[in-house]
């Protein structure tokens, strides 16, 4: 075990040292080529800043407003006779705008009704079988410059369904 974790501290510099090694070894100017790139990453940054404020202020404000708990009271109403608690239907909705802001959700969550507990557990698994859907679509997508989304978003969606039922049924 001891040797794994020894291993493990040492893959990325490893990993980053061979793509050094191997950049030299072509003739490629390794630091030109970095900074080039880090340029072009800040440059990505600044494009897509007005999407992350947006996806932001919209989950705070559906958080702030209260809507995220009268959608809870009436889906969650009919979501409890398939098995999947109401109460974690603003976790499901937040997850697909803001990762970070779900995870505060899921933080609320296990401080109310425990880690441990039947919603903590379907709120961990369906954290982790779920993808923040709208940001990473607008954020790919706007850096892409790709307009017609065709079925990604479906799949997306469905996707997510069949998260959600893994963690119900797991």
């Amino acid at each position: 075990m001891k040797m794994l974790l020894f291993v493990s501290d040492f893959i990325i510099p490893m990993v980053i040292f061979g793509i050094v090694c191997y950049g030299i070894l072509m003739k490629v100017e390794v630091y030109d080529v970095f900074i080039k790139g880090a340029r072009n990453g800040f440059f990505t940054v600044i494009k897509i800043m007005p999407t992350l404020i947006a996806l932001m202020i919209a989950v705070g404000i559906l958080r702030a407003s209260g809507f995220l708990d009268m959608l809870s009271a009436l889906i969650g109403r009919f979501t409890d006779y398939i098995g999947f608690p109401g109460e974690l239907v603003p976790l499901t909705v937040v997850k697909m705008f803001s990762s970070s802001a779900a995870t505060g959700l899921l933080l609320d969550l296990y401080k109310e009704y425990g880690t441990d507990s039947y919603i903590g557990r379907i709120a961990s698994i369906s954290m982790a079988c779920t993808e923040t859907i709208f940001y990473t679509m607008s954020v790919y997508f706007m850096t892409a410059k790709i307009s017609k989304t065709r079925y990604t978003l479906p799949g997306a969606l469905l996707a997510t369904l069949a998260g959600l039922v893994a963690s119900v049924l797991i």
